[in-house]
């Protein structure tokens, strides 16, 4: 078998949608399993789409998610120009339709707008114009007049209107179209550039891809494609066809959810790894359900023929498990660099940071998250007393305005804020006075948080604080109490 070969080909209309990175992972999956290459093409014949700074995000999404091309346009290949505007340059696409109109596969069409218009008509509520293949009847000399005279032409490919093509797909199985449906696509624009899908196959074979990874809205593309190669005599690639991703709602995942692309979920806060990770079980799913793999385990183990038909569901809470997952086993030293914007975005207050991020890095799904557990160290929220009623805990008002008042002037002449001399000091008072440790922790963390929930226990939240701002804040919990 020759060494399978694929690629990524996106055009450079901006953000990469989850859809696109998928395709370009798949692809990147499939060629490293079998030791192959992967190549990246870019398809910018459509230039009224073509966005500013697209193709540095492509560049950049492809380098941060570490799905590094063998050949494309920034790397030298044997088998370039990989930018379709540079191939259109240098008569590529024209040379090989001009081919198929010798062959009798494809003729020049010189119908005007108002002729296309008036062959539209109506299928299912659907606007669709299936070109009558008119200008098939005319012989060579009247071709050879209407291009002398200038008349704007395009080429379209020369359909059959009878029998079937069967195309087989990796996913889908064979899939066989009556060639009725077949229209005669459109090869060669008006203004000379490939259409999207003649230059695909043009340069697919060209390339000698031979695996074709895409989303399935072009299976019904694909038995135009494979006449194409039929008419040149070239191999058919092997077409692999990913299921279709939608979001919660089973609706198909638009720009609007604010999760449609790589770089909408990096702003959120989610990890590059976790991403890659998440994406890559949208329509593949591993033989022993292993869900946590690293790039290097998902060459190991993706075998494209586990890939389903149905359509896969963009989960926003089985990501964020996910990405939790992820940050729980990340080396704190980088986490804590991600981490410490966020944290400044809430505390102004010369704290230790670190300890700060430590007491986090296991609580958070997102980097988002961080605010809402360390808003109080900047200051005590708003908060109602009954927040001190705690039935497993035995306490209310009265009980945790007693241990407040019992437990300050031991806090103001405690000299030691390190968390274990905190801990025995409250333990040893809670034993003292024979009350449970969780009578006295309760009251004590409630009144320094304002908080039911915190990333630490009382006292790991004194020693961030320090002496002065705990005892502070100790004093206006028993005002607060005794109001």
């Amino acid at each position: 078998m020759s060494k399978v070969r694929t690629r990524f080909a996106p055009s450079p209309t901006g953000r990469m949608h989850v859809g696109n990175l998928r395709t370009a992972l798949y692809a990147y999956l499939i060629a490293k399993h079998e030791g192959g290459d992967f190549l990246l093409r870019i398809e910018d014949t459509d230039q009224e789409r073509f966005v500013e700074g697209a193709l540095e995000i492509i560049y950049r999404t492809l380098e941060k998610t570490g799905l590094v091309h063998d050949e494309g346009p920034d790397k030298e290949g044997a088998v370039g120009p990989y930018v379709q505007s540079q191939r259109q340059e240098a008569g590529l696409y024209l040379k090989y339709a001009k081919e198929l109109v010798e062959k009798g596969e494809a003729y020049y069409c010189f119908c005007d707008k108002e002729r296309l218009e008036s062959l539209k008509s109506e299928v299912a509520g659907k606007e669709i114009t299936v070109y009558d293949k008119h200008c098939l009847g005319l012989s060579k000399e009247e071709v050879e007049e209407k291009l002398k005279q200038g008349i704007p032409y395009v080429i379209r490919q020369n359909n059959p209107t009878e029998g079937n093509t069967t195309f087989h797909d990796e996913i889908y199985g064979d899939i066989t179209v009556d060639n009725a449906e077949l229209d005669d696509m459109v090869l060669i624009k008006s203004d000379g550039y490939p259409t999207y899908n003649f230059a695909n196959v043009v340069d697919d074979h060209l390339m000698g891809i031979t695996h074709v990874v895409r989303g399935n809205e072009y299976l019904s593309s694909s038995p135009k494609y494979n006449r194409l190669y039929e008419a040149f005599g070239w191999e058919v690639p092997v077409y692999v066809h990913c299921p279709l991703i939608t979001n919660e709602e089973h609706k198909k995942l638009s720009k609007r959810s604010g999760h449609s692309s790589y770089e909408d979920l990096i702003d959120q806060g989610f990890l590059t790894e976790a991403v890659v990770n998440y994406v890559a079980l949208l329509g593949w799913c591993p033989e022993d359900n292993q869900e946590i793999f690293s790039l290097e385990e998902l060459v190991k183990a993706f075998d494209y023929k586990h890939m389903s038909k149905s359509p896969a569901v963009f989960d926003m809470v089985k990501l964020k498990w996910m990405n939790g997952e992820y940050m729980k086993a990340m080396d704190f030293d980088k986490f804590y660099d991600m981490a410490l914007p966020y944290i400044k975005e809430v505390i102004t207050k010369d704290l230790d940071f670190k300890k700060i991020a430590a007491m986090v890095k296991t609580r958070i799904e997102v980097f988002p998250d961080i605010k809402e557990h360390i808003d109080f160290f900047e200051e005590v929220p708003e908060y109602d007393v009954t927040m001190y009623c705690h039935k497993k805990m035995k306490t209310n008002e009265e009980s945790s305005l007693q241990v407040l008042k019992e437990i300050l002037p031991i806090l103001e002449k405690q000299e030691d804020y390190s968390n274990d001399a905190l801990y025995q000091m409250l333990v040893d008072f809670a034993a003292e006075h024979e009350y449970k440790n969780g009578y006295v922790m309760w009251p004590v963390r409630t009144a320094v948080s304002g908080k039911q929930m915190t990333p630490g226990g009382a006292t790991e939240l004194m020693e961030i604080l320090g002496k002065d701002e705990s005892v502070a804040r100790m004093k206006t919990a028993i005002a607060k109490l005794e109001g």
